[in-house]
């Protein structure tokens, strides 16, 4: 093969590669076809993949309660909660955690208090990147038709089921996508998939720029996402107490 041939047959396999690649584990057999096309249109609105896997450090509080930082390169991870503090890395486990500014040596202590961080993070980082995830590992992908927004406008509906994934794999979302603007601005949530009515149903709102990508600020009146950041690189917070 001639090295022109070779260039022609990598571009074009270039060309057919998607410009979203589902994460591993991803369940494309179960997913809808129609649900996958609109989760990359809610992607392409929200800035593309591209510009989200280049958005670094994401800093965010969560309802007022709990500061994080996070570094999606590095896996390197900052909780400040009341007077409990924890500096983790979410690749390894590993890491430090302090109360009342005193580090906890204990060996069990420590540990409970890196795996409390660690579910903390899995909750109140969904709040804020949700849209992003919607072809991550473990979920299925489901199109449960036409939804209605606060306002009157129509929306798509995907339903999300997981398998293994989470603290709490029995979950199941329903997330409103506005067909005007592709962006996700309500969900429902369900605590097990079997159930009828949701637990839990709010407006995914104050879509901004950050970068290159779109974050919402607001579930409701009182679920506020405050101090929203993307950095392109990681203050030396997430390394110091």
């Amino acid at each position: 093969m001639t090295k022109s041939a070779a260039a022609f047959l990598l571009a074009l396999a270039a060309c057919k590669a998607p410009a979203n690649p589902p994460s591993a584990g991803f369940d494309a057999a179960g997913s809808d076809p129609r649900a996958i096309a609109i989760a990359d249109e809610v992607l392409q609105a929200m800035g593309g993949r591209a510009a989200w896997d280049q958005a670094r450090v994401l800093c965010w509080t969560f309802f007022g309660r709990r500061s994080h930082v996070w570094d999606k390169q590095t896996g390197d991870y900052r909780l400040e909660d009341g007077d409990k503090l924890v500096l983790l890395n979410l690749a390894t486990g590993k890491g430090r955690a302090f109360e009342k500014g005193v580090e906890l040596v204990d060996a069990a202590a420590l540990q409970k208090a890196l795996e409390r961080a660690r579910s903390i993070w899995i909750n109140d980082s969904y709040w804020l990147v949700m849209p992003y995830k919607l072809k991550d590992s473990g979920v299925t992908l489901k199109l449960a038709g036409e939804g209605e927004l606060e306002d009157g406008r129509k929306a798509d509906r995907l339903e999300l089921t997981f398998k293994g994934v989470g603290d709490t794999p029995d979950n199941r979302y329903l997330v409103f996508v506005a067909r005007d603007t592709r962006l996700v601005e309500r969900w429902q949530y369900f605590p097990t998939a079997a159930d009828k009515e949701p637990k839990m149903d709010t407006p995914w709102a104050g879509w901004q720029w950050y970068g290159g990508i779109r974050l919402a600020s607001s579930r409701g009146e009182k679920r506020l996402l405050e101090g929203i950041q993307v950095l392109d690189a990681p203050p030396a917070s997430l390394k110091a107490p």
